[in-house]
């Protein structure tokens, strides 16, 4: 296998990169990382001076605003290299919301995204505040105990429709309009099976799964028919499919999600879409779920359930791990949240996944 070219020590291309692009975007991005490279080292840090980083600095930033551009593009789900200072405020918060990281990688993001503005001729001011030696000052995103439960009330409404059988002529032809603008069809071809889809599990999957397991967004996009066990009331993710891919996880679902997600994998062979791959969920368009489409659904159920305040997706999974941990302690958690860190700590979880599946009767 070739060496990858590089400028400046550092890889041009990463083969994930390769893989996502095609030849003409590959160009483009070549031209711009190459050009960004050069920058860093050779007047990044004082461009008056003409004084770059030091070589172990910029190989940082390299990386992590190579990070920042595959983000991005997943969030919008096509390439572009016109990254904005909304972009750069997103990819820190998630960052921030997911407790994955040290502070001294959550600073080093934040400087390596400003000299990328800087290097676009941008002067991006973060709202976000995160110390290089202390705490993370993080924006307040957690969900509540009683938003919980209302959000599982809430998606087992968001899009349901009355039954065929009990309407009259003239509302029926309204709701068939309606499904036939939900589902981009003609109004004509709108029959029982868009009714029962109205009605189905795919969306209750979603949020009682991600409550339970505390599926961060990327996971939700990855997740798999294969990853269900409903017997055994979890879920098993291969470590080639976990997203930091250290171990296989064996996680702990509520007994009502497990009867849900059993329902959903009967139902999603009707729909062509699911044909010929293993993805458990995917939106109307046929694509894995993303940030920006869990953020709609999120927004939506917020709505029906009353909540007034904003948060992100995270904060389920940040909710998930702090009432796992008051429940049934540290290494319960962690295991529920599949930590990349605090190895040693996972190593001695004594806490059974019964254990942690009454737990999340308990939560609620």
């Amino acid at each position: 296998m070739s060496e990858r070219e590089k400028v400046e020590g550092i890889v041009l291309i990463y083969q994930a990169v390769e893989d996502y692009l095609n030849e003409r975007q590959r160009v483009a991005y070549r031209g711009h990382r190459e050009k960004l490279i050069q920058w860093f080292a050779t007047s990044g840090k004082n461009p008056d001076a003409l004084e770059g980083y030091a070589k172990d600095t910029y190989y940082t930033y390299a990386n992590i605003v190579c990070q920042f551009h595959r983000y991005v593009w997943g969030e919008k789900d096509r390439f572009t290299l016109d990254l904005d200072q909304d972009d750069a405020e997103s990819y820190l918060r998630e960052l921030v919301l997911s407790n994955e990281y040290s502070d001294s990688h959550l600073h080093n993001v934040k400087l390596a995204l400003k000299a990328y503005f800087r290097f676009i001729g941008d002067d991006w001011k973060p709202d976000i505040t995160i110390p290089s030696t202390s705490s993370a000052s993080q924006p307040k995103d957690f969900v509540s105990e009683e938003e919980r439960a209302a959000l599982r009330e809430a998606v087992l409404e968001y899009g349901t429709v009355p039954a065929y059988a009990g309407l009259d002529p003239e509302k029926r032809n309204d709701w068939k309009r309606e499904l036939a603008r939900r589902f981009g069809k003609p109004m004509d071809e709108i029959g029982r099976q868009d009714w029962d889809r109205a009605n189905g599990f795919k969306y209750p999957t979603i949020m009682y799964a991600s409550l339970d397991a505390g599926l961060r967004p990327v996971e939700v996009g990855r997740a798999k028919t294969y990853w269900v066990d409903a017997e055994n009331c979890t879920l098993r993710i291969p470590a080639e499919e976990s997203s930091k891919n250290k171990d296989n996880w064996t996680v702990s679902i509520r007994s009502d999600t497990a009867e849900y997600l059993k329902r959903w994998l009967q139902e999603r062979h009707l729909y062509d879409k699911y044909d010929d791959n293993d993805h458990l969920w995917l939106t109307r368009h046929g694509n894995p779920y993303s940030g920006k489409s869990l953020r709609v659904l999120l927004d939506n159920l917020r709505e029906i359930a009353g909540i007034e305040r904003d948060f992100s997706w995270y904060a389920i999974r940040h909710s998930t791990g702090t009432y796992m941990a008051r429940e049934e302690g540290l290494a319960a958690a962690q295991s529920q949240l599949r930590h990349q860190r605090e190895e040693t700590t996972m190593k001695y979880d004594n806490v059974p996944p019964k254990r942690r599946r009454d737990a999340l009767d308990r939560m609620g």
